[in-house]
């Protein structure tokens, strides 16, 4: 028997808390690949909780770049990009994405939060203040927390709550909103919100980690939604472990900010390379987004919105403003929306609940996010399952 060592009393106090209050987190695993159709405890369920927006965490021409890559240059980065984990396939993606965005240049990160730490609490700092909207990924948040900023948050997608700070700031610094919001699904004002940066010359910096692929001409997500360009969005944040099927980050921007942030980004700096193979498997998958088939996912993804959005206008509930793959259902009370997710999958939907303190208190929700590889059967499934459900609630 494993020796176990004796937990704090604060510590057992805290996850006595979290038990009572319906906020307890735990791990599920899936015994199947990021398919709509995902195992779990060898029970099949149609799955509506992955951010593989696309359908591309499981396409064969991602499985053999991955292969071939990895097959030439190894799996593992070796070590920083600075010291010498910097391989081909990564000068080629970020070529590729500088290419395809409209920037100067592209630097990877090993994963979304750790670029967003890294930018901002080397741009941010005691007299660079951050100001961003309230309902920005945490990453976000913690970025300006490292920085060490004086750090004010508008408003949810509000301008005039934007302006108001950045009036009554003395210290010009960094404007940081999401683009598409991870639990609302809704688009951030960017094109305002951009106007606002270069009239109180401020930095505006963009996580669009659930717009690109997805959203806008060539899947340039919100940059291109919005009509925006590299001079009228200096920083902009992508991920790759949603649409891109893949898992890691970048950050593009112009030479001096690039310039910049390999002096100051310390989790740039200190942290090993993504692996190559990745990079290849994300080159092929930026390929993908780009081609023919890249847009025909795109508007089946579409179909499908439109579809869920339809279906759900007869049902008692309330269906918060999306127009994007993640299409919320608020329940309100965390032990609602967890019973009602249990419900679902007794009918073979997975949903998963999301509750505080990832939202706000009180807005426990159904996250559930649709895919271009769900087929039509599989939105009448989770359209049928929920009227059932909701209904007999």
């Amino acid at each position: 028997m494993k020796p176990v060592p004796k937990s704090p009393d604060w510590m057992l106090s805290a996850l006595e808390e979290r038990r009572q209050q319906n906020l307890m987190r735990r791990t599920v695993t899936l015994g199947s690949p990021q398919i709509p159709h995902a195992k779990i405890n060898t029970q099949d369920y149609a799955a509506f909780c992955s951010n593989d927006y696309l359908g591309l965490a499981n396409h064969p021409a991602l499985i053999q770049a991955l292969h071939d890559t990895a097959q030439e240059y190894g799996v593992g980065g070796g070590s920083s990009h600075l010291v010498c984990g910097h391989l081909t396939p990564h000068q080629q993606l970020e070529d590729a994405l500088a290419d395809w965005l409209g920037y100067e240049r592209v630097m990877l990160f090993s994963t979304g939060y750790m670029a967003n730490l890294g930018v901002i609490s080397a741009l941010a700092g005691k007299g660079r203040p951050v100001i961003q909207d309230k309902l920005n990924h945490a990453s976000l948040i913690d970025g300006a927390l490292l920085a060490q900023a004086t750090m004010r948050r508008y408003l949810h997608g509000d301008v005039a709550s934007a302006e108001k700070l950045l009036s009554r700031s003395t210290d010009s610094g960094l404007l940081i909103t999401d683009g598409v919001f991870s639990m609302d699904g809704d688009v951030a004002p960017l094109s305002e919100l951009s106007n606002l940066a270069i009239k109180h010359d401020w930095m505006f910096m963009v996580d669009d980690a659930h717009g690109l692929g997805c959203l806008g001409e060539d899947g340039r997500g919100c940059l291109s939604l919005a009509g925006l360009d590299a001079e009228r969005l200096p920083i902009l944040i992508g991920t790759f472990g949603k649409a891109f099927g893949t898992a890691g980050a970048f950050v593009a921007t112009s030479h001096d900010y690039a310039d910049y942030l390999t002096q100051f980004a310390r989790p740039y700096i200190y942290t090993t390379a993504m692996s190559p193979a990745m990079a290849g498997a994300t080159l092929a998958s930026l390929r993908i987004i780009q081609s023919l088939e890249g847009q025909e996912r795109r508007d089946r993804l579409a179909a499908h919105i439109a579809y869920f959005r339809q279906r759900m206008q007869s049902l008692p509930v309330v269906l918060m403003a999306s127009e994007t793959a993640i299409q919320p259902i608020l329940m309100g009370d965390s032990k609602t929306a967890l019973q009602i997710s249990e419900r679902l999958k007794s009918l073979g939907v997975w949903c998963t609940a999301i509750r505080p303190p990832t939202v706000p208190i009180g807005s426990a929700r159904l996250r559930i996010t649709l895919s271009a590889a769900h087929s039509d059967a599989d939105l009448v499934l989770l359209c049928d399952s929920l009227e059932h459900v909701l209904i007999a609630k």
